[in-house]
């Protein structure tokens, strides 16, 4: 049974529609891929997939995108239990620490 989904661009908020597996665990949505994920593309058939790779502003974005890449990600397991990805960090991300008094 497939059911239509939403996810909101990390960018710039666009709102993309997915038609997907009901029984998909969604783990996140990230502006950069997951280190080890296999992601397919939206028009592909990604059920078999670690997650799938989304262009905001492509057909399935329901307004105007940013034309960024971005990845939703499914919930991993290996040996029966939930991989924890290693998420790279983005400059933008990092801790900022000023340490002058």
């Amino acid at each position: 049974m497939t059911v239509p989904v939403r996810y909101y661009c990390p960018h710039c908020g666009a709102i993309v529609t997915l038609e997907r597996d009901a029984n998909l665990a969604d783990k996140s949505v990230t502006a950069d891929p997951l280190d080890g994920w296999r992601y397919a593309d939206a028009y592909d058939d990604f059920e078999d997939s670690d997650g799938v790779q989304i262009v905001c502003g492509a057909s399935e974005t329901d307004e105007d995108g940013c034309g960024e890449l971005y990845y939703l990600n499914f919930v991993k397991f290996e040996d029966g239990q939930e991989l924890d990805p290693h998420v790279p960090l983005r400059p933008e991300d990092a801790p900022n620490f000023d340490f002058r008094t």
